[in-house]
């Protein structure tokens, strides 16, 4: 079959592909999910298990050992790590790439029933798999809880770590019923509690101890189904319901009887309702404060889940917020309360997509304007540029079909491709202008045009694509990175070639026109754009003397050797001094700074919070001062990581928090001034030097 005779001859079906393909890849470019990377699947597994009250030795030693003996023998393992705190082992399982990850699940959970035993008051095992997006440090959105100034002096006596139960129940839930939303976190709260208080006295004169109470209670305090009983043509079902809800029902339980009579646990102890112990804390601006961060769940639309999320955070201002029962000594603290986003991912996302999709049309521009130059032909530019936006625009359909993202990856690799889509259509072109001016008509010269250099061109695009499509084959995390980049390039590369094929010879058969003997003046003066060739070729023509100069006589031995050798040093050296450092990926300049901050085990929470004040004392200044108005910025010192680092001038903090949980110490920070962050990096480090 003749491909080029028959869309020739069929220049309407080929007018129709084209409008479907822009209009299907104008639909499918708004149903890729948006994310700022690709998401890169690393097989992890974490086993967490809690023993509260209990020292790091203890918990070694009862449980981490028994688990890890066990666990080393699950099929695929590459690393298994483990961390052990007060109350709490955590082991961290990572896999062979490609592994399957249900099946990793399924042997993980096997491998831990064959524990022989745990310690009483330990709870079960929770197993967790990662998927490369759940970490706090990739959270999409940080919100923090906290009193501004005024309110602050008005509730000086309420503790906002006892919110935590309502934000648990009510704020929690309803952020994560939106789509796409994986987790919600909520940081430095404190969950309300029942503490039974033991009289040892009161217990010896029964001959008890505090086993017999706590056995007592873990007995009754549960909800235990009792079966069916049949009444007449129904059968009810029974559930006992012993789980406690009010301290009155603690007071009441039977421990054990004496004489006959029944001892409660009133007799010997008493019940108050309190928190659970301080074990850490979140602070911003030097005040106490709850913290939130948003993970979403992987390959989910990252700018669609924060429009709903801001919609929803709104609706909490409003509705849940100012409802909430905590009080002081003023009256309700809902309505003071409030509710700040200090960290939005996708106002790097939009800034980042944006630039890449600004030099996306700036390539295309130029590609556009060189083609002119050297074309000489507004018709022939214009059908070379049909080129661009089918082949740009049909791999959205690509990348949407194989399930891939938009980000900045898969961005770059059409900017990339933009300069090569145009090669293949050069090609067709030049060659059906060359048969035009040999004199035959249009549909002649699109038809034997196109059919001879087709192979050509064929050959072409398949050396392209045999470059990247080796990177789809790499399973390891590098390869899942820049495989967007690959189908990206190979896909928008392979549309070119359909385009050269198919769009461009019939293009040419109706729009390209034999040029006439006389042209007017018009034409005459935009053929020769501008005189802009003519200069361009008195300036090569010059160059060509002077390389022809320098290669005769006693030149040729002497100075065009010297020539050599002094641009190949000079390329050589220009190379390594140009050669940016080595990275994984750019640190880009996302409006977030995030550090963390080891701190020995066993420190109380009063010495962490001493060194977050340190560490606020040196930050604290920052984050008065007001990036539009200069002389609050006049009295603080420049920012100096440390001696022989660079000195940057003092950047005002638009949000900054920090917080301690067990032996780790985090904190955040953003720019007043979204384009300079690095700086604020380089503060934040200095102050946790400084400790």
């Amino acid at each position: 079959m003749d491909l080029v005779r028959w869309c020739i001859s069929r220049p309407v079906t080929v007018a129709v592909g084209v409008f479907l393909v822009i209009m299907f890849g104008i639909i499918g470019a708004r149903e890729i999910p948006v994310q700022l990377t690709p998401t890169v699947s690393k097989p992890t597994i974490t086993v967490t298990t809690l023993w509260p009250g209990r020292s790091p030795n203890e918990v070694v030693d009862e449980i981490t050992k028994e688990q890890e003996e066990q666990l080393k023998n699950v099929e695929n393992l590459d690393r298994m790590i483990s961390s052990t705190e007060q109350g709490q082992t955590v082991i961290t399982l990572d896999f062979v790439v490609g592994s399957d990850i249900t099946r990793a699940l399924q042997e993980v959970s096997d491998a831990l029933r064959q524990v022989s035993s745990y310690p009483d008051e330990v709870d079960e095992p929770t197993v967790v798999a990662a998927d490369g997006v759940s970490d706090p440090g990739s959270a999409i959105a940080w919100f923090i809880f906290d009193f501004d100034d005024e309110s602050m002096a008005k509730h000086h006596d309420f503790d906002i770590t006892t919110l935590y139960d309502e934000l648990d129940r009510e704020v929690k839930p309803y952020l994560e019923r939106v789509q796409g939303v994986a987790t919600i976190n909520i940081f430095g709260g404190r969950e309300r509690e029942a503490r039974v208080m033991a009289d040892p006295v009161a217990l010896a004169q029964r001959g008890l101890n505090h086993l017999d109470v706590v056995q007592a209670l873990q007995g009754e305090n549960t909800n235990v189904s009792a079966g069916t009983i049949a009444e007449g043509k129904r059968d009810l079902r029974v559930r006992l319901v012993g789980q406690y809800d009010d301290p009155e029902k603690i007071l009441d339980t039977i421990v054990a009887y004496r004489d006959g009579r029944p001892v409660r646990v009133r007799d010997v102890a008493e019940v108050e309702i309190g928190y659970v112990k301080k074990r850490g804390f979140v602070r911003s601006f030097a005040r106490p404060a709850m913290a939130m961060n948003v993970i979403r769940q992987s390959d989910s639309n990252v700018l669609d889940i924060m429009d709903e999320l801001k919609v929803r955070i709104e609706d909490v201002r409003e509705k849940i917020l100012p409802n909430l029962s905590g009080s002081s000594s003023a009256g309700p603290i809902g309505p003071d309360l409030r509710l700040r986003q200090v960290y939005d991912e996708t106002v790097y996302i939009n800034s980042a997509i944006g630039l890449v999709s600004q030099n996306l049309w700036f390539g295309g521009g130029i590609a556009t304007v060189v083609l002119l130059l050297f074309l000489r032909n507004w018709r022939a530019t214009g059908i070379i540029a049909i080129a661009l936006p089918i082949s740009v625009v049909g791999t959205f359909l690509i990348l949407l079909a194989l399930g891939r993202t938009l980000n900045v990856i898969s961005l770059a690799g059409l900017a990339f491709a933009v300069g090569m889509v145009v090669d293949n259509s050069i090609v067709v072109l030049e060659n059906i202008d060359r048969r035009l001016k040999l004199g035959e008509t249009p549909m002649i010269a699109a038809w034997r045009g196109g059919k001879e250099v087709w192979g050509a061109v064929l050959a072409s695009t398949l050396t392209t694509v045999a470059v990247f499509v080796p990177v789809l084959t790499i399973q390891e995390e590098v390869g899942q990175l820049f495989r967007d980049i690959s189908i990206a390039i190979v896909g928008s590369v392979t549309f070119s070639l359909i385009v050269s094929i198919v769009v461009i010879p019939t293009a040419c058969s109706r729009w390209l026109k034999p040029e006439s003997a006389k042209p007017g003046p018009v034409k005459r003066l935009i053929g020769g754009m501008f005189g802009i060739p003519a200069l361009c070729n008195r300036i090569i023509d010059l160059g060509v003397a002077q390389l022809k100069w320098m290669m005769t006589g006693w030149r040729g031995w002497s100075v065009r050797p010297a020539a050599i050798i002094f641009l190949t040093i000079a390329s050589v050296l220009g190379g390594i001094t140009l050669m940016p450092p080595l990275d994984y990926l750019p640190a880009g300049n996302r409006n977030l700074v995030f550090g963390g901050l080891l701190i020995p085990p066993g420190m109380s929470v009063e010495a962490r919070e001493g060194i977050a004040n340190r560490i606020e004392s040196r930050i604290y200044p920052y984050s008065q001062a007001d990036i539009n108005k200069p002389e609050t910025l006049a009295n603080l010192p420049d920012i100096q990581m440390m001696p022989g680092m660079p000195i940057f001038e003092p950047v005002p903090i638009d949000n900054f928090f920090i917080g301690a949980f067990g032996t780790q110490m985090f904190m955040g920070a953003t720019s007043q001034d979204e384009q300079v962050v690095i700086p604020i990096g380089h503060l934040l480090t200095s102050a946790m030097q400084g400790i």
